[in-house]
């Protein structure tokens, strides 16, 4: 598996109904798509859910790289380019990913708590640390980490906006727009 993403940062005064018709219209376009796992459509507004700025920062799942080269190189990722302009894409690797299939298409919201890996002298027993989230109300999770920056990032779905405490101050929330699911 391979994880994906693009964080398209927003002027603060973007009208985001812009990106939630975008999604309305051609979220579907991703529905069935070949070594998709999952493709989340998620927004930030500046000023909801503790976000400072409006961005547009699609997640992906993908099973080989084989969809995802498919997705980058055949004409897909060109709307992104047309759109917005050229993009870094985010790239990492599955560490955890617990979810059923059924629960993922109830979430509404995404929480996102990004960190460092540390050196160490050993990974064998490292800990991610949920940092304060229920994770009884969680529908699922997903762990995602780059050996080449040493960097992760953890993702919680939510049916319900989660609630933010003082350990988790700098996570990111999420709105889920779509979910498509590959096949």
């Amino acid at each position: 598996m391979i994880g994906m993403q693009y964080k398209i940062t927003l002027p603060s005064d973007y009208n985001m109904d812009i990106i939630r018709n975008r999604v309305k219209e051609n979220g579907f376009k991703t529905d069935g798509f070949r070594g998709l796992n999952f493709k989340m459509y998620i927004i930030t507004e500046k000023g909801k859910n503790g976000n400072l700025h409006n961005s547009y920062a699609p997640l992906y799942l993908w099973n080989d790289s084989n969809g995802m080269n498919r997705f980058i190189f055949e004409g897909s990722f060109n709307n992104i380019l047309e759109s917005f302009g050229w993009q870094k894409i985010n790239i990492g690797i599955p560490l955890t990913v617990e979810m059923k299939k059924e629960l993922l298409l109830r979430s509404d919201f995404l929480l996102e708590i990004s960190g460092s890996i540390n050196e160490t002298n050993t990974l064998s027993n490292l800990m991610f640390d949920p940092m304060g989230v229920d994770e009884q109300t969680a529908l699922g999770k997903v762990l995602i980490y780059d050996p080449d920056k040493w960097g992760y990032s953890q993702f919680y779905l939510f049916e319900s906006r989660p609630m933010l405490n003082d350990k988790l101050q700098g996570a990111t929330i999420y709105e889920i727009l779509h979910i498509s699911k590959g096949n």
